[in-house]
Formats: structure tokens, sequence, C-alpha cells
């Protein structure tokens, strides 16, 4: 008898609101994206949402209280999985804490590894399993990925559950009103956003046009300004759009120093990569991108939720 492996990926955010909807979870968009960025289009997860509660109650019940399903799922998913889980965890870990990314190098030197041929299998079973992902940088090779946690849900146990005190009903609310929330709502948004890259394109208009999407990121030397971006797309049409992705509870505003470094990003990816072709700024946002004297000239396009959806 023959076997075969087969990868179950996640469910992206149209088959997740198509599943809820089956499930007679009634949620708008916006409530769908705040589940997904706390969990994933994991089904075993998304199956326990609850009817006639919202993103936060839910996210609280399932976190945040001693029966809920994802308060302790972390280590039990890992050591369920690998062979060398606390390994795998370290790794995620780093990542969890670097969200820009980490090449194989940099990875190596945190596990205190001599050989990186252990590392390589450890690297290819985190993103075979869908915990982590490597993304090619601009003009550059395999050798070079920038691995990044793909997986919604170590992002979210590692950041909010993992060595806190905080549980309860109304733990979810209270977290949402922090710093620490705003700048994980960032990442997560990000996260998701880079799994929908088709979804992006086609809401760009140019799911027609080959183009291939990639990071770059410039570490300069002392006083130089350094700059990265976490979503370019390289099209053939002699065009590349440097795509800034931002989560806001509403219409988002570019100010004066966002602005600042909206030109500078464009500017110094222009002057390091000596490119010649059309470099344009796309804002990926929930709400859209409020038309204010900043916007004007310097956004080309925009994607907003929505249109992930599709």
């Amino acid at each position: 008898m023959n076997t075969r492996k087969i990868r179950l990926f996640p469910f992206t955010l149209t088959e997740t609101k198509a599943y809820l909807r089956y499930r007679n979870v009634n949620l708008d968009e916006y409530q769908i994206i705040q589940l997904y960025m706390a969990m994933g289009g994991i089904p075993q997860y998304l199956k326990s949402v609850a009817v006639g509660k919202s993103a936060v109650q839910n996210i609280d019940q399932m976190c945040f209280t001693k029966e809920g399903i994802l308060q302790t799922e972390f280590t039990d998913l890992y050591r369920s999985l690998f062979d060398e889980a606390d390994k795998h965890i370290t790794i995620v870990k780093a990542l969890a804490g670097n969200p820009g990314g980490l090449t194989r190098k940099e990875i190596l030197k945190i596990l205190g590894a001599s050989t990186g041929g252990r590392i390589t299998s450890l690297l290819d079973e985190l993103t075979e399993s869908g915990f982590i992902a490597p993304y090619l940088p601009f003009k550059k090779n395999v050798r070079d990925s920038i691995y990044k946690l793909s997986d919604e849900y170590s992002r979210f146990y590692l950041k909010f559950i993992d060595g806190s005190r905080a549980s309860g009903t109304g733990t979810w609310l209270r977290i949402s009103e922090s710093a620490a929330w705003r700048s994980w709502s960032g990442t997560a948004f990000e996260s998701v956003c880079l799994k929908h890259i088709s979804e992006i394109k086609v809401a760009l208009g140019i799911s027609g046009i080959q183009s291939e999407p990639s990071s770059w990121r410039y570490v300069p030397g002392k006083g130089k300004q350094g700059a990265q971006v976490d979503l370019l797309i390289d099209r053939a049409d002699f065009c590349i759009n440097i795509c800034e992705m931002k989560f806001s509870t509403t219409v988002f505003s570019i100010d004066k120093k966002y602005a600042a470094e909206l030109k500078n990003k464009a500017d110094v990816f222009k002057q390091e990569t000596k490119t010649n072709k059309t470099v344009m700024t796309v804002m990926i946002t929930t709400f859209g991108t409020q038309n204010n004297s900043y916007k004007i000239g310097l956004i080309q396009n925009e994607v907003v939720m929505s249109q992930l959806f599709v």
C-alpha cells in the first residue's frame, strides 16, 4: 500500500470568511482579520470561534481563560510535531523577537551552532510545517533568504500569553488599548498581507503581468540612513511597487514624519539598487489612506483590507 504526504495549508482570508459563514458566525471583514491575526487560518482553531461573540470576546475566551484551547496549545503543538522541539522553539522565539526577519547565518549564531547541516533541517521542517517562511531579497540568491515567523498563533502566544499573568474575561480588551498591541498589530497585519500577495496583485491590476515579490533592506555605515522594504513587487513592465503595510482601526493618515520616511525609503532603494525601473509606493491598509497633502504625489496606489478577501 502506497502512502502519500498531504500538506494542509491554512485557510486564506476568503476561505476563513466562508468557513465562518458556514458555521453561522456572521462577523464582518475587520472582525475576521482580527481573528486571523491572532490564530491564522487554522480550521482546528476557527471551529472554536463562538457564534454571537465579537473577535475580541472570542480571543479573550480562547486565549485568556483556563478552558481556552489556545491557552496552552503552543508547547504541545511543537512537541507533537518535532523530536527536537526545543530547538525549533528557539528559532521561532528568535524570529518573533526580530519581525524584520533573520538570515540563516544570524539564526546559526543565535543557536550557537558551529555547523549548518542540522540548522538547514530545522529550518526546512519549520518551513514545511508553515511556522516560518523564507523571503528572497531583491536581486539575491536563495542562500541570502531572510526567514520570518509566519504562524500567527505562535507570534500571538509569545507576545501576549507566554510568561504573562494576565488572564480572565476582559484581558484582551485591556491589552488592545496598549502600546504592545499596536506594535503586534502592525507586524501581524504585515504577515497576513505577505500571505495574500496574489490578492494584492489583483487589487493593483497587475495579476496578468509577470512579477516577482521580494524583500529588501539596506544597512548603512555610520552617518547614513538605512531602509527596509518588507514587500516589493518587481514587475516585467519596468515598474517596481514598494508596498507599505499599515494596520489601523480607522482611516490611516500619513503625517510629515512618515512621509519623510517613505520618501527616504524610495530614494535609498533607487540609489543603492541602481534600478532603472519606475518605483511606485503602494499603501496597504485596513480602511484606506486619508487624502491629505502628504499622500498626494507620494502614494501611487492603495489596497484596502476588503480587497485581501477577494
